[in-house]
């Protein structure tokens, strides 16, 4: 299960308790089961929207973001980059979406929980789910 990192960010954003009761229970169970998988992007975008956005004391969102990186990390390699570059150029997906679903489908990953994607999309094999719209998803 490949988490974007918007979902992370719910998981600590108390300004937003409606999405944060849905992304917690979530992440406390694919952590638990080490089933969760992130790259090295969303631990990046993390720590930038915690620290700015989220208004989160650096050290405490340093603190979180390695918890998160207790999960399966994939590397953001120039391999991944050029696959994700092919990706946006075909088209459906800006750049750093891209990034995103090629570093979901590197992880091994049936599902990607992303608010920013489109809800049911199939991509080789790979899913993507907005836990925030319909029926909660496991």
């Amino acid at each position: 299960m490949f988490f974007d990192s918007n979902i992370l960010l719910y998981g600590v954003d108390d300004k937003e308790p409606g999405k944060q009761s849905q992304a917690q229970p979530l992440l406390v169970k694919h952590y638990a089961a080490e089933q969760a998988v992130i790259s090295t992007q969303v631990l990046q975008e993390f720590y930038n929207i915690a620290t700015g956005k989220l208004r989160i004391h650096p050290e405490r969102a340093a603190r979180l973001a390695r918890e998160y990186a207790s999960a399966q990390v994939v590397q953001v390699t120039p391999s991944l980059i050029f696959d994700a570059m092919e990706r946006h150029q075909n088209g459906g997906f800006s750049f750093w979406d891209a990034l995103i679903v090629e570093a979901a489908l590197l992880g091994g990953c049936a599902v990607l929980y992303s608010e920013d994607m489109q809800d049911g999309q199939t991509i080789n094999g790979l899913t993507i789910r907005n836990p925030f719209v319909g029926a909660p998803h496991a």
